[in-house]
């Protein structure tokens, strides 16, 4: 019989928007997600994943939605990483029944980052004067241009943790007795290639997608990509970034970007 696999793509910086690019987001995948569910007849829909991470709320919204519709539509979901599904990028990829990857693939990093920038000696060195006032004693919390408060790295410590154990809760939940390691090796925030992950049950298997789904639904299965459609804006600033006109704004998010993606070597 012929089949027809609705793909959703989850590529790039979760939570990242702009006029330039789509981003990984609920506001911008919501109708892709109902769409791929829609599908008459739908025995299966595909998760096709490359991504270092970004938001954990964002991941959350995603995946709860994809899991809510699977359950309600009672449809097996399948997910497929391409170079990286590392932090937010796993957390979207447990979504999936079952996660197959490449043996280049790195997944895992399952652990919360805060980055941030500190500008006090660089505005004393340019002679500027920070004022800044505030009705409640925390609420200059982290301020880039003061400097660090223990109290503050306290408060951000305790929320990383919460965020960081509600992340291992939906590893736990998805991958069940699939994990054969223990959870300090696992839930550390390092991340593993290929055969290792699977070894380690992050992982049901090495394959790809086009393959894989022909094994379990028949050599006519097709796959069909729900693509997220760009706004005028975005298609507009788009091509000027391709004839190489960015503004400050464009700069650091292209540099934010890239640092994403340099902690796994590409």
């Amino acid at each position: 019989n012929y089949h027809e696999i609705p793909v959703i793509k989850l590529s790039g910086i979760i939570g990242q928007t702009s006029m330039l690019k789509s981003g990984i987001n609920i506001s911008n995948l919501n109708s892709v997600i109902e769409k791929a569910f829609s599908f008459k007849k739908v025995q299966a829909i595909s998760l096709l994943i490359n991504s270092p991470g970004g938001s954990p709320a964002q991941s959350s919204f995603i995946a709860s939605k994809i899991r809510s519709l699977a359950n309600e539509k009672n449809v097996k979901v399948y997910a497929f990483v391409e170079d990286v599904a590392a932090s937010g990028g796993y957390w979207l990829a447990c979504a999936a029944d079952e996660i197959y990857i490449d043996n280049n693939s790195i997944v895992g990093s399952i652990g919360v980052i805060s980055p941030s920038f500190g500008f006090v000696q660089l505005i004393k060195k340019l002679g500027i004067e920070r004022r800044i006032f505030t009705s409640g004693k925390s609420k200059s919390f982290l301020d880039p241009f003061k400097s660090l408060k223990n109290e503050d790295i306290k408060r951000l410590k305790n929320i990383q943790e919460q965020i960081h154990q509600n992340f291992i809760n939906h590893v736990k939940k998805s991958r069940l007795n699939k994990i054969k390691s223990k959870d300090k090796e696992i839930f550390n925030g390092l991340f593993w290639v290929g055969e290792k992950a699977v070894k380690l049950g992050l992982a049901d298997g090495i394959g790809h997608i086009e393959d894989i789904l022909k094994k379990k639904y028949g050599k006519k299965t097709k796959i069909k990509i729900i693509d997220q459609k760009k706004s005028f804006l975005q298609k507009r600033f788009s091509t000027k970034t391709n004839g190489n006109i960015l503004d400050i704004n464009q700069l650091f998010e292209v540099l934010e970007e890239k640092a994403h993606w340099s902690k796994f070597g590409l």
